[in-house]
């Protein structure tokens, strides 16, 4: 079920949250995604997704996620979720037949590329890995997307687990990289929504969405 984390920190001179914000898990228990180097998607999903909330919460923004601990809903729920927050963030990870792949890249719209760029941008940054950057829902194996297609969200493809180097630097700097993703999702959703850019009944903010 969804979780709903309306405790958090008060955050003094910060302008206040204009904008809901969802935090899901890729994959689920029934598909787990990529598995590499002894490590599966679906658990790095849930424990990034883990971080990410609790940074939020240190930043002052209430939030959703799709599932409490270990939970992980399937990818119709999610998209369901996702479809009634103003901001929605998918963790993935990435995999290649060849271990030289590396990076971080995003999915999305074409509306959401400013925070979706602004995204790959600190993930790689904070994980010393290449910024492929914002890509449309189409660009990989898939067409279609329904965490972009029918949620509005943008789907974080955060490293290749498939990349020694990758997986490497993100064990090592995942506490760090949770805090600066909440920061850049914190600062977009404390900006004022704007009317003319709505999306299942959404409005979105100028300049981050």
């Amino acid at each position: 079920m969804v979780r709903w984390i309306d405790e958090v920190a008060a955050i003094e001179a910060a302008p206040p949250q204009a904008q809901t914000v969802m935090i899901a898990a890729g994959h689920s228990s029934v598909d787990p995604g990529a598995v590499a180097q002894g490590y599966v998607e679906a658990d790095v999903a849930i424990g990034l997704r883990a971080l990410l909330s609790q940074a939020l919460k240190a930043q002052g923004i209430r939030h959703m996620t799709d599932g409490d601990g270990d939970e992980n809903l399937p990818l119709r729920t999610a998209a369901n979720i996702a479809a009634k927050a103003d901001i929605a963030v998918e963790i993935h990870c990435n995999a290649a037949g060849t271990p030289q792949a590396s990076g971080v890249e995003t999915l999305s719209k074409e509306r959401d590329y400013p925070l979706a760029s602004s995204l790959c941008r600190v993930t790689a940054d904070v994980l010393g890995i290449p910024d492929r950057g914002a890509k449309p829902e189409d660009s990989g194996q898939h067409h279609r997307l329904a965490f972009v297609s029918d949620g509005g969200g943008i789907i974080l493809e955060t490293f290749f687990l498939t990349s020694k180097h990758d997986l490497a630097a993100y064990l090592a700097g995942r506490r760090g990289l949770a805090h600066e993703l909440a920061r850049v999702i914190a600062e977009a959703a404390r900006q004022a929504t704007t009317g003319g850019d709505s999306c299942h009944g959404r409005t979105r903010a100028g300049g981050s969405r």
